[in-house]
């Protein structure tokens, strides 16, 4: 049976995350040839994420957690739960349901086929503003234009990646870190899924 880890940065979330849980287990309950673990990060919550994380880390024991003595950015909490991933495939994402669990099962497939990442983005930005999505387009061509590293606009942190892939983006040295533009540069091969952007 392969693993997956679930690496869920989190800020403040003391209200999503039951329902987070909830919502996986269901979809994880239809993938049974696979372990699932779940690496929570609070990362400087100001309310009661911490308890939260430790009431689901009783009543589950694929739950785990590590929390952070203050904020230090989603950046920092993706590396601190990479950094504990021992897996055979990772799988990033937010807890606010934005990322829906409801991929798991294509995104897997994607892997499965030969992939070493499977990445999303946003097909529509469904209650996002204008400027919003204006901004957003402005920076994806913008980044693409100065790198070689080339993202679809809409590009999402949310995204399944093997083993070897996480070793390799474990190596690397960088200290402020960009973690999109990260998983691109390092080479290893990856399908994109579009998607529908989910309110939180």
């Amino acid at each position: 049976m392969k693993t997956v880890d679930l690496i869920v940065p989190c800020h403040n979330e003391e209200e999503v995350l039951p329902e987070f849980v909830k919502v996986t287990n269901e979809v994880t309950s239809t993938l049974p040839s696979y372990s699932f673990r779940y690496i929570f990060i609070n990362d400087g919550s100001k309310d009661n994420t911490l308890l939260t994380m430790i009431k689901l880390a009783k009543e589950f024991n694929n739950v785990k957690y590590i929390s952070f003595s203050r904020n230090f950015g989603k950046e920092a909490a993706m590396y601190a739960g990479l950094e504990h991933s021992d897996a055979d495939y990772v799988i990033v994402m937010d807890a606010d349901l934005q990322h829906p669990p409801a991929m798991f099962p294509q995104m897997i497939e994607g892997i499965e086929e030969g992939n070493d990442c499977c990445a999303l983005y946003r097909a529509k930005q469904t209650g996002e503003s204008k400027l919003r999505q204006l901004v957003s387009k402005i920076f994806f061509s913008f980044q693409n234009n100065i790198s070689d590293v080339k993202m679809p606009d809409g590009a999402v942190d949310y995204r399944i990646m093997s083993r070897k892939m996480v070793d390799a983006i474990m190596e690397l040295s960088e200290v402020q870190r960009f973690s999109k533009g990260i998983f691109c540069w390092v080479g290893f091969k990856t399908k994109w899924i579009e998607y529908k952007n989910v309110e939180r």
